[in-house]
């Protein structure tokens, strides 16, 4: 179960609420006040932290007021963004949610917009989509703008446009001091470099500015397939030989999570993938066809639509998990059965584990271009056990820990975005030395006494 907590022991003292309230013009909400459950809710479940007080600023400047409040304080400071926020939460501290932050500016003819952080991928996909035009986030809509784009952002377009960072023009940043900064390529270039996949180490990024594409409709969709050795091994090759315009998430599970799974299908393994072409034709069907050669489909879900569509609704089911990410340069036969035999022993709710093809657009840019640097790996797994009772938590860590490091071949490696309660001990597997090193002496001229740790955190180089 994720937790990232800290108490009020660590660092400074209760937070003074009356004066907070006259310094901030945003929603001040404390324990007992209306919204206030729902505002320390999260994606994950089995988050129960109860913050002091929690602030929705009304503006930039608003967030530059409690930046400053929690670092003359000597307050804990976390910052939730608009979408999974895993961690933001501690109990008896502040929190900053940008939730509140939703403005959008979208310029058709230069291709641009300029987004607050507290807006969701979905939001924002809609609101572009009306003009023709599309940003890559991740898979899911509900996902935040800011936290996704400081940890990379990997999604539907990355073989086609890169990571989500990589079409990161500017950003407006307060940082420790309370400044609110413009950055970009020539304007504190290291500050740029750094929140383009250095996650919230640096300061809390408000407004952002992306690159758009034209696409209006794509080719995609599940295509879910029996679960054999031959099935998954056979979908990773062709999803490595695909035109860059196809991105996939392949999912192993159990077919009776599925309702739309046939119960002959109940007591056996599936391959649930999620396919999206970036455009549609004969080009398109041409490039999906070999996927669904590989077996008797058991679901062919696989349409034209309109971009947006590649976000389904979401409910409000917040999932307790194990969860565990890495990135390897090979996923063959002998991954794809040892993935088999390890969920049918899991004992939990539902296991499952994701592979993702990389490559395209993403590998071409130069690995030490943004504090993201695994460009070269060729794919990122994700292995998770979801259970409902706590008691339970100890041994589906384990069974996700065991499966990660019998996976794990070549550079440890993880995404950042990624990382749960592993993040202390793996931190160092998200960055190279050299990419470490360097993110260190940022911190420390941005962020010196380390005020924004809670997250994944990378301390500020010693002096």
């Amino acid at each position: 179960m994720v937790e990232k907590t800290e108490t009020l022991t660590e660092r400074g003292s209760a937070v003074p609420v009356p004066q907070l309230r006259a310094v901030v013009s945003g929603q001040v909400l404390v324990p007992g006040d209306p919204g206030y459950d729902k505002a320390r809710t999260v994606y994950l479940g089995g988050m129960d932290q109860q913050p002091a007080a929690i602030v929705r600023p009304s503006d930039a400047a608003d967030v530059a007021r409690v930046v400053n409040f929690a670092r003359d304080n000597e307050l804990p400071l976390a910052v939730k963004g608009g979408g999974h926020s895993l961690f933001c939460l501690l109990d008896g501290g502040l929190v900053l949610d940008l939730s509140s932050l939703r403005d959008l500016e979208i310029d058709p003819q230069a291709r641009t917009a300029w987004a607050d952080a507290g807006l969701t991928a979905g939001e924002y996909t809609d609101a572009a989509a009306e003009h023709g035009l599309v940003t890559g986030f991740g898979d899911t809509g509900s996902v935040g703008l800011g936290g996704i784009t400081v940890g990379g952002g990997v999604g539907y377009l990355v073989r086609k446009h890169g990571l989500t960072i990589d079409n990161l023009l500017a950003a407006e940043v307060v940082t420790a001091d309370g400044e609110l900064r413009r950055v970009d390529a020539d304007n504190e270039p290291d500050l740029f470099w750094a929140i383009r996949g250095g996650g919230g180490n640096f300061g809390v990024v408000t407004r952002l500015k992306f690159q758009l594409h034209e696409l209006s409709t794509v080719l995609g969709g599940l295509l879910v397939l029996p679960g054999t050795t031959e099935v998954i091994a056979g979908f990773v090759q062709l999803a490595q030989q695909a035109p860059e315009e196809l991105s996939t998430i392949l999912n192993v599970m159990p077919g009776h999570v599925l309702p739309f799974v046939p119960e002959e299908f109940h007591g056996t393994q599936v391959v649930m993938a999620m396919l999206v072409y970036a455009g549609e034709g004969e080009a398109a069907e041409q490039a999906l066809a070999p996927f669904r050669a590989l077996a008797t489909p058991i679901a062919d879900m696989i349409a034209p639509m309109p971009f947006p569509g590649v976000y389904p609704p979401e409910d409000d089911f917040h999932p307790v998990a194990a969860a565990r990410s890495l990135f390897v340069d090979t996923f063959g036969a002998d991954d794809a059965s040892l993935v088999l035999d390890r969920i049918r022993a899991s004992t939990a709710m539902m296991s499952a584990v994701q592979v993702r093809v990389l490559g395209g657009a993403m590998a071409r840019t130069a690995e030490d271009a943004t504090a993201f640097a695994h460009r070269n790996r060729g794919v990122m797994i994700n292995v998770a056990a979801m259970y409902g009772d706590p008691a339970e938590a100890e041994v589906h860590t384990r069974w996700a820990d065991d499966l990660t490091a019998s996976l794990q071949k070549g550079v440890p490696g993880v995404y950042v975005n990624f990382l749960a309660d592993d993040s202390q001990a793996r931190i160092h597997e998200a960055y190279p030395e050299h990419t470490w090193t360097r993110l260190r002496a940022i911190k420390r001229t941005y962020d010196p006494t380390n005020l924004f740790r809670i997250n994944n955190n990378i301390p500020p180089a010693d002096a």
